[in-house]
């Protein structure tokens, strides 16, 4: 058995554990009792979920992303390389038929990535607020998803490091469901539950006409 094989047998054990692990949480996040919510119905429940995962996770939306517009974009360019990055792991079996000049740009995207996680790193130091806030595991995320991104723009440049990429990616899907990146799935709860809570009050969105039912 080759390194590159060993690696690569790794990787997709580590994708196996993590959707396992994955799908025990969603399983046990099913089975909890959900609160009776006892006020009128004003609104539409759906309508405000709709919202929440669409056009109120826009910058101007949220208090928060229009103070904080910098900070703002390099999170979503960020998730935007990750999201690009997990696709090139899929299709990095077939990594010699993408062509030099698309291969460079998406080198490029995937250093751009690294860089952008390495600066929500180092806020973490240099931002009172973020530094307060931040435990171990937040540093350490950050720093994994850091190498993950670099040693995809490694593999493209050089197919050598097609083993490193497949250690690094092997490391970061075992990590998700294990610390911090696991907010993955819980984000899209937290959203689902805002949009259902206050959709159905007729706070979102923000146009919703108050329909109270008899």
């Amino acid at each position: 058995m080759t390194f590159l094989l060993f690696t690569q047998i790794l990787a997709i054990a580590a994708v196996v554990f993590s959707l396992s692990a994955f799908a025990f949480r969603l399983r046990k996040f099913t089975q909890l009792a959900v609160p009776r919510d006892r006020s009128p119905l004003k609104g539409d429940p759906q309508a405000g979920i709709n919202y929440a995962l669409t056009l109120g996770m826009l910058p101007w939306a949220k208090e928060s992303t229009r103070r904080h517009a910098v900070a703002y974009l390099r999170g979503v360019g960020f998730h935007l390389v990750v999201f690009l990055v997990l696709f090139l792991f899929l299709a990095s079996p077939w990594l010699g038929s993408i062509p030099g000049a698309f291969r460079t740009i998406l080198t490029i995207i995937c250093c751009i990535g690294s860089i952008l996680a390495l600066w929500g790193f180092l806020a973490r130091f240099i931002d009172h607020g973020l530094k307060v806030l931040s435990t171990p595991d937040d540093y350490f995320a950050v720093i994994l998803v850091s190498i993950f991104l670099a040693s995809a723009a490694a593999m493209l440049v050089d197919s050598a490091f097609l083993p490193f990429f497949y250690l690094a990616s092997a490391l970061t899907f075992i990590y998700m469901p294990l610390g911090k990146i696991r907010h993955c799935i819980y984000f899209a709860f937290s959203r689902i539950f805002f949009g259902r809570f206050f959709g159905r009050r007729a706070v979102l969105p923000h146009n919703q006409q108050n329909k109270v039912t008899a």
